[in-house]
């Protein structure tokens, strides 16, 4: 390799002794990051990332592998076996990953396809390493795949590669899965790019969206952007010249199993009681868990529980709130603006209700343990999600999951994915602050017997749709004996 490329004449798979895998998932990044160590050594750190949980044991099963950036520009890294998975890093550069990643990717394309909750970016020097990265990952994987093997491609950052890897192999079964909202037509449509994305969309043989709404938004572009032909009685196929593509709603899910036997471990049990007991013992606590992202509503939420305070609706002193926000894209400007009003208005909650001893608010822009998370889920009285677009959220169903008390209730944003499943929470308008305000409240009043009876449904649901099984239900889907 040079520059961190993948040029026609190599072959990765020349310098390992890896049998060519018949099952290859391929994702922005690896399933582990490269870490860089003070004294300049590097080591493997393991994401605990829900993807990885589920496609963890048919990887193993059929010793297949996974390609990937390690997380660290500007490195050469060979393919590797760590923890007994096969993983082939595709190295980017540093000038990549400022144009492809936090521009095109999430400069462009997630602000577009969240409802433009805040205006994306069109720049050509963007979608030209967008190419460029997505070129890269197609020549890569075609070198690493076996003959006639199945390939999984993971979400947005790789839109392009489904059609250049079937360009390559045509002999490759191919799926592609979007983790993000498929977004309304009329907002596609502004993307100056927005036939070569469906194109190459339309390479892979079965596209995975989170919704209905998704199959039938893409749907739509396909026929009209693409000449994609339609299949008489048959809303989820289109046709592209001899080839027919499946598309299909497998909304994805967490390893609710696991979650719940956490919640239920002497441990969380024990540090629940500690954090109920170090903000005071109060009657109420409303939590809120989110990656510092401008769709999430955080601000919506802050807003809701500021007005409630102010109409004395609830004191300081029997109800707290605590949000936990994890650090997210710290070098896009936007994020530090938005990171800054978010601390602002907490401060001013704060300044003005607050007793000593007593925050209104409790305020983390931290990650946590999964350990500690699930404690705070099992401590908090009310779960606050209110996304104002998200493809699922699966905040949401790991509330639920650590939740075999049956207490608690779920206050969630109709624009979340999650909403179509878990149809038992309290489903708010996000934009609707008087109607956040007024479900909150409902939620803190809620008679026990009530949450209890939504909370029994919303489990039932969580627990027996895990990630598992959406897993499997995609690569059936594919045609892939699971």
């Amino acid at each position: 390799m040079q520059n961190g490329s993948v040029t026609g004449r190599e072959d990765p798979m020349a310098r390992t002794k890896f049998p060519p895998p018949d099952f290859v998932v391929v994702a922005n990044r690896l399933p582990v990051d490269l870490e860089k160590l003070p004294d300049g050594g590097r080591r493997w750190k393991r994401s605990p990332g829900g993807l990885v949980t589920a496609l963890e044991p048919m990887l193993r099963a059929r010793e297949g592998a996974w390609v990937g950036w390690p997380g660290v520009p500007d490195v050469e890294v060979e393919p590797l076996v760590e923890d007994g998975l096969q993983l082939h890093p595709v190295n980017l550069t540093a000038q990549e990953v400022e144009d492809y990643y936090e521009g095109f990717s999430n400069g462009t394309l997630w602000p577009l396809y969240h409802d433009v909750v805040a205006p994306p970016a069109f720049h050509r020097h963007w979608w030209q390493a967008y190419v460029t990265v997505n070129e890269r990952f197609a020549e890569y994987t075609a070198k690493v795949a076996a003959k006639g093997a199945t390939v999984w491609i993971q979400d947005y950052q790789l839109q392009l590669m489904p059609g250049m890897l079937r360009e390559l192999r045509p002999d490759l079964k191919i799926g592609f899965f979007l983790h993000i909202p498929m977004p309304p037509v009329e907002l596609f449509m502004q993307l100056p790019w927005r036939t070569r994305i469906v194109e190459g969309l339309l390479g892979a043989d079965v596209i995975g969206f989170h919704t209905a709404g998704g199959v039938r938004n893409f749907r739509w572009l396909a026929t009209r952007l693409a000449g994609a032909g339609t299949v008489r009685n048959k809303t989820n196929e289109v046709t592209v010249g001899r080839r027919t593509i499946t598309l299909g709603a497998f909304p994805i899910s967490i390893d609710s199993k696991h979650l719940d036997e956490l919640s239920r471990t002497d441990a969380v049990q024990k540090r629940a009681a500690q954090i109920r007991e170090d903000l005071g013992n109060p009657s109420k606590v409303i939590l809120g868990v989110d990656r510092l992202d401008y769709t999430k509503g955080i601000d919506v939420r802050l807003r809701a529980f500021h007005e409630l305070l102010e109409e004395n609706r609830v004191q300081v002193e029997d109800t707290v709130m605590i949000q936990l926000a994890t650090p997210s894209r710290e070098r896009v400007e936007h994020y530090q603006k938005m990171r800054d009003e978010i601390e602002l208005a907490v401060g001013r909650m704060n300044g003005e209700y607050a007793n000593i001893g007593h925050p209104a608010v409790h305020y983390l822009h931290q990650s946590l343990p999964r350990e500690e998370l699930a404690a705070f889920f099992v401590a908090a009285d009310v779960m606050l999600v209110t996304p104002l677009r998200d493809g699922m959220n699966l905040v949401a169903k790991e509330y639920v999951a650590c939740r075999h008390d049956l207490g608690g209730v779920l206050v969630l944003s109709e624009f979340a994915g999650a909403a179509v499943e878990l149809t038992s929470a309290l489903l708010v308008n996000p934009h609707d602050t008087d109607g956040v305000k007024e479900t909150l409240y409902q939620a803190l009043t809620m008679e026990p017997q009530e949450g209890r009876k939504r909370m029994r449904t919303l489990r039932k649901q969580v627990m027996s749709h895990d990630v598992d099984r959406w897993a499997r239900s995609f690569l059936s889907a594919l045609g892939l004996d699971t």
